[in-house]
């Protein structure tokens, strides 16, 4: 069990919700609207964390490094805009978990890569980020994940110190960023990458099946 926790950082996409349904459904209207044919959203599921990089990966076979990368990339960002919490969900048993840490009396943010563009009207338009304390976002900071930038951040404003703070997320990126912040680490395995991943090889100080389990993790303030 983590000692003196005073905050809980989290991911966002893979970790409290899933918004891999939408990011599928951009690239794939880009698919449609080439007369190609739609694509199992299982190929896509996978990639989802990765954002635009992976979705296009999957959907073309796009790396960033195409000269048509930047023109698919925006039209994809633009799909993604209209639709962006239309299947997307919170994933089962977060929003109890969110309301158990509140009722412990620790603080509770958000650090995704995400872009403000997309992270500001995403959590706006969900009751869980209400008792949010921090939201930062991919561009919030010059420096994006696996830097320890964003976390920090983060930890600033909430007002609490790194060393009391944990950070849980379903990507590699997301425990060496907290490790760098001088933060606790739990590694998701329910989200995107848990499945096919090596968890082992992250060092992460824990890992959960399930957001339930992370209430066994952290005690009370």
């Amino acid at each position: 069990m983590f000692q003196n926790v005073r905050a809980v950082l989290f991911d966002l996409d893979g970790t409290l919700v899933d918004s891999a349904p939408d990011l599928a459904g951009a690239a794939d209207k880009m698919r449609l609207d080439r007369g190609l044919a739609p694509l199992p959203y299982e190929q896509y599921r996978p990639v989802a964390g990765a954002g635009a990089r992976g979705l296009l990966g999957a959907a073309f076979g796009l790396t960033p490094d195409h000269a048509d990368f930047p023109a698919m990339r925006e039209e994809f960002f633009s799909n993604y805009e209209r639709r962006m919490t239309e299947r997307t969900y919170v994933f089962e048993g977060v929003a109890d978990l969110i309301d158990a840490i509140v009722r412990r009396g620790m603080q509770w943010g958000v650090v995704t890569n995400k872009a403000t563009r997309f992270t500001a009207p995403l959590t706006a338009a969900m009751d869980l980020f209400k008792s949010a304390g921090a939201i930062v976002s991919g561009d919030t900071t010059p420096h994006s994940k696996p830097h320890p930038a964003p976390l920090l951040e983060a930890a600033a404003r909430l007002g609490v110190s790194p060393a009391h703070c944990i950070y849980v997320g379903d990507d590699e990126r997301d425990i060496v960023a907290g490790r760098a912040a001088g933060m606790g680490t739990v590694a998701a395995a329910y989200g995107y990458l848990g499945a096919a991943a090596d968890l082992s090889a992250w060092r992460s100080h824990a890992s959960i099946k399930s957001p339930a389990e992370l209430l066994n993790l952290i005690g009370s303030v």
